[in-house]
């Protein structure tokens, strides 16, 4: 029986574990949280950091293959286990390019891939002597950054105060039309698959994802393009894996790609319902060095953040549940965190409908009915 172990505990790692543990393998998970939502359902769960060389090492040496479920780890633990013979899913020179978003961008420039203009500067105190700086511009620090985090939006000089104190690059915002993400699964062979394109619709008055629409409503010139890029930013990282290319589409109906995740991905949840095969269910399949599966979706869905409330801190409980589940097609998705805060990610509704007037219909509810608080 195959060992798989898997760096992160959290939410995909949870969800990779449902589907993982219908196969014949044996999971181990590492994560720095005793309460990680994996550990109770992974055949062998350590507490530990995997951001730690020894660490790292340790865990993985009595392993077959080794996965992720969040970029952030210590990829030289990595380069070691791959070169004592352990498979190591994405390669840890594809994870590199990933975790730098310097090199990450270089990699998009020498391979021909459309991304927005930008600069590098290791020294972030020196884009207050540059002479020239157009803005608005978006701060984006190398390292570490993911959500959100680690993302500054300069719109004038008054901003400068607000400006991350790390190495960062610097880039043109985007022309926006939409926001679009392709996931995007490779095999040890250099077979390539797509999802269909996936639409982020956001919610104007909060400028928040309101929810992520798959296919998208494009037109089949503008998704055809967006999944080539996704193919051959996949093929330029000559790697196995799932990765999820993230693009805007601009206005002129121009594509660049914004970043790509070297892991299963919120923007594929919705393939846990909808398609033959998942995300969770490619990624297993990558490890296991077995055949890809299919792409193809069963039905429109769409996917809704259940995110923290505001001024909710506290042992997690979700409000109007009764409400939610009495609409037809839904999927609920709770991520096990103990403790909610304010915009923290807790879980996510799958609605699946081929009716797209109906599917906006019942995402509003879901939006209008469904909390997620604190126990009082």
């Amino acid at each position: 029986m195959i060992k798989i172990g898997i760096l992160g505990g959290g939410q995909l790692g949870y969800m990779f574990l449902q589907n993982a543990l219908q196969y014949p393998c044996e999971i181990s998970i590492l994560d720095p949280a005793a309460d990680a939502p994996c550990a109770p359902h992974a055949h062998h769960f350590v507490q530990g950091d995997f951001k730690d060389y020894d660490t790292v090492v340790k865990f993985g040496e009595n392993l077959d293959a080794i996965g992720i479920e969040i970029e952030h780890v210590n990829v030289d633990a990595l380069r070691y286990l791959k070169s004592i013979g352990k498979k190591v899913v994405p390669d840890p020179e594809a994870l590199a390019i990933i975790q730098d978003k310097g090199v990450q961008k270089e990699f998009y420039v020498n391979n021909n891939i459309p991304t927005a203009p930008y600069f590098e500067l290791n020294n972030w105190e020196d884009f207050k002597n540059l002479e020239t700086v157009t803005y608005p511009i978006f701060q984006k620090s190398k390292k570490d950054g993911y959500d959100g985090k680690g993302v500054q939006f300069l719109k004038s000089e008054a901003d400068l105060s607000k400006m991350l104190q790390a190495p960062s690059i610097f880039e043109t915002p985007a022309d926006l039309d939409r926001e679009i993400a392709v996931v995007t699964v490779a095999d040890h062979l250099g077979n390539i698959v797509t999802y269909p394109t996936v639409e982020f619709v956001m919610n104007e008055e909060y400028n928040l994802l309101d929810y992520l629409l798959i296919p998208s409503s494009l037109s089949k010139e503008v998704t055809d393009r967006a999944e080539k890029i996704a193919r051959d930013v996949v093929k330029g990282l000559n790697s196995p894996g799932v990765f999820a290319v993230e693009m805007f589409l601009n206005k002129d109906q121009s594509i660049w790609v914004n970043e790509t995740a070297s892991r299963v991905h919120n923007s594929g949840h919705s393939t846990i319902e909808a398609a033959y095969s998942s995300q969770f269910d490619q990624m297993l399949r990558t490890l296991m060095e077995l055949p890809l599966g299919s792409t193809k979706l069963f039905s429109t869905s769409a996917m809704v953040n259940l995110i923290g409330a505001e001024n909710q801190t506290g042992s997690a409980e979700i409000q109007n549940i009764e409400k939610l589940l009495e609409i037809p097609g839904t999927f609920l998705h709770w991520y096990a965190k103990a403790i909610t805060k304010p915009g923290r990610k807790m879980g996510h509704v799958t609605l699946v409908n081929d009716d797209i007037e109906q599917l906006k219909q019942n995402i509003q509810q879901v939006n209008t009915t469904v909390k997620v608080v604190a126990k009082k």
